[in-house]
């Protein structure tokens, strides 16, 4: 059975294609990987949605990295472990991300070249312990809004990428909630 009969039938009542019809579909262009002809993106434009994604997530994990060594006054400790945490999590993100990129195909830009115009996010560095957390905010703020663009984009097109930036969604909101909780913590 083709696709393209299945697009005139509701989900609910589509059938499946027969074995030997998958199998023979599974047999074509093989050296594309995990991406079949049922992937339904544009897979050039989706890996560079995904490498910006990437050099946003590095970006954060080197602003967190920094406020991390340079959080000082009362308030530091505790602050500085959760930047800590975020930029480990923020690594995990871009792990995930270059994965991702490579089963489409592409190739993850790890290049420091650039990188910064790269990403969505700003490298601001922060000269107190507030306006390290309120940047750090903002930048999950503007990852949030990336992320849940880049979702509405993909929708039913690619269902694994989607899965996977929501997963990381849910955990950048995790990020600002615990930022603008810290936030409000600096400033009592």
């Amino acid at each position: 059975m083709n696709t393209t009969a299945l697009k005139n039938v509701p989900a609910q009542q589509a059938p499946l294609s027969d074995s030997k019809a998958l199998r023979e579909r599974a047999r074509q262009h093989i050296e594309q990987g995990a991406v079949t002809p049922g992937y339904a993106a544009d897979r050039k434009h989706v890996i560079s949605m995904l490498n910006e994604a990437l050099a946003t997530e590095l970006v954060c994990v080197l602003r967190y990295k920094r406020h991390y060594f340079m959080a000082a006054g009362i308030h530091a400790a505790p602050v500085a472990a959760e930047f800590m945490q975020h930029a480990a999590e923020e690594m995990s993100h871009a792990d995930l991300l270059a994965r991702r990129i490579v089963a489409l195909g592409g190739e993850p830009d790890f290049s420091p070249d650039g990188l910064a115009s790269r990403s969505h996010a700003q490298y601001v560095a922060g000269d107190t312990l507030e306006s390290m957390i309120r940047e750090d905010l903002i930048a999950e703020r503007i990852a949030i809004e990336s992320y849940r663009e880049t979702i509405a984009y993909l929708g039913d097109r690619d269902t694994t990428t989607r899965r996977m930036l929501e997963t990381i969604l849910a955990s950048e909101e995790e990020h600002a909630e615990d930022l603008s909780s810290l936030l409000h913590d600096v400033k009592d």
